[in-house]
């Protein structure tokens, strides 16, 4: 598929008054046509065409970098980390970095652990925010926790979509595993912000108690 033809067939599904919609929720330094995510994620299901190819087409719409990510995505893990740097450089907004997630990771924790690390220690926002949200979508096993609280004990909150991140994988702990939550909360190793905006996304989740919900306000820093 040619460049021409990706942006014909996403000009057909364009929206105005979704794309305004957008540009009000996502900053990015791209242009917005406003086409749904479910057709856009269909869209690059269906696409066949060369990865290099659609990797190589320009990024001037959010639409056709929401694509790539998602098609190189769908790659076997041998695959799909090969492109990874080259995707992960593309990041500059919460919704692109969002929906980059390779479910091949699932298979390939160990070993993707060490690339891991190595973007987030570029220090970058989104290159942080990446790392952490793909914590929270393939290493919420207990066995990880630890590892998962040495990456929150670093993250660079200061950038907010960083912070935004680390507090959404923060309460997915105390969603997931209550008591490990509390007792990381109890510390006050995190900075008063990310841990007082993970409580209030944890007591948002219809997935705790009303009795965990009232212990979590009382571990409120005022």
């Amino acid at each position: 598929m040619k460049y021409s033809i990706l942006l014909e067939i996403l000009n057909g599904y364009k929206e105005r008054e979704f794309a305004e919609f957008q540009r009000r929720l996502i900053l990015t330094n791209a242009e917005i046509l406003g086409v749904r995510t479910p057709i856009m994620r269909k869209i690059a299901k269906t696409y066949t065409g060369d990865i290099e190819e659609l990797l190589a087409f320009p990024d001037t719409y959010f639409e056709v970098t929401f694509i790539k990510l998602v098609r190189v995505s769908s790659l076997p893990y041998e695959q799909f980390i090969l492109y990874l740097d080259k995707c992960v450089s593309l990041l500059d907004n919460w919704a692109t970095c969002d929906c980059f997630k390779a479910k091949c990771i699932i298979k390939h924790k160990a070993e993707f652990l060490p690339i891991l690390s190595r973007l987030f220690e570029n220090g970058g926002e989104y290159y942080q925010r990446y790392a952490l949200v793909t914590l929270l979508s393939a290493y919420m096993e207990k066995q990880y926790l630890p590892l998962v609280e040495k990456y929150l004990l670093r993250a660079d909150t200061t950038q907010y979509y960083v912070y935004m991140a680390a507090a959404w994988l923060m309460a997915e702990i105390l969603i997931k595993h209550y008591e490990y939550g509390v007792t990381l909360l109890k510390k006050r190793a995190l900075d008063t912000k990310t841990h007082n905006k993970a409580i209030q996304k944890a007591i948002e989740s219809f997935r705790l108690t009303e009795e965990q919900k009232d212990y979590l306000r009382s571990l409120k820093i005022t």
